[in-house]
Parts: C-alpha cells; sequence; structure tokens
C-alpha cells in the first residue's frame, strides 16, 4: 500500500473516532477543513465545555432536534446557515461566554435547568 494511501486511512480511522479533530486532521479539501477555528481554554473550563457537548449531542456535530443543531444544539439561526465543526465551536464559545460568562458557569446552569 502507498504510503499517502496508508496515510489517508489512518486520517480517515482517526477522524471517525475523533470526530471533533476531523477537520484538522483531513486534507484541506472542503470549506470546513480549510478554516480551523481555534479557542484556548483552561483544563476546567475545556471539560466543562465537553461534558455540555455529551449531555446536548452526545458529541454529535449532526445532532437535530427541532430547530437545534449541532454538537452544542444552538439553534440554526445562530448557526447562519454555517454547520461546520469551526463555526459551530466559534458559536458555542461566543454564546457561552456571553450568556453565562464561563464554560463552568454554563455547566452550572445545565445542572440546574437541564439546558445550556
Amino acid at each position: 500500500m502507498k504510503l499517502k494511501t496508508m496515510f489517508m486511512l489512518i486520517v480517515m480511522v482517526v477522524s471517525m473516532a475523533l470526530p471533533s479533530v476531523s477537520s484538522v486532521m483531513t486534507p484541506a479539501t472542503t470549506a470546513e477543513a480549510s478554516v480551523t477555528y481555534v479557542c484556548s481554554l483552561s483544563k476546567k473550563e475545556q471539560r466543562a465545555k465537553a461534558w455540555i457537548a455529551v449531555k446536548e449531542s452526545g458529541g454529535n456535530y449532526r445532532a437535530r432536534n427541532g430547530r437545534y443543531y449541532g454538537k452544542y444544539q444552538l439553534t440554526v439561526s445562530m448557526l447562519k446557515g454555517d454547520y461546520s465543526k469551526s463555526n459551530q465551536e466559534k458559536t458555542a464559545d461566543s454564546y457561552a461566554h456571553s450568556r453565562y460568562g464561563t464554560w463552568t458557569k454554563a455547566k452550572q446552569h445545565w445542572l440546574g435547568y437541564g439546558w445550556f
């Protein structure tokens, strides 16, 4: 098997196992993969954000529940037609910080009300 083919096979397997990093791991052949959102959060904030994602969608970027879509179950209007992983991450960070101040406070809200 050629090296490039082997690499693509490995990337595909990793992207299926870790969907949150697939846009970083795959070649820039789609608009989604060509733009990557990077946010630096503390470990505590990262854990709170990941916890909310699991509660909201099981971590699935394509999860749908009525007018809510994606990993963080944001409204379709909030995503403005861009359902890419990068936009979901950026929009979720913006929402959590503007509404709650931090992801840990957003988690506390979720624990109290059962939604983010």
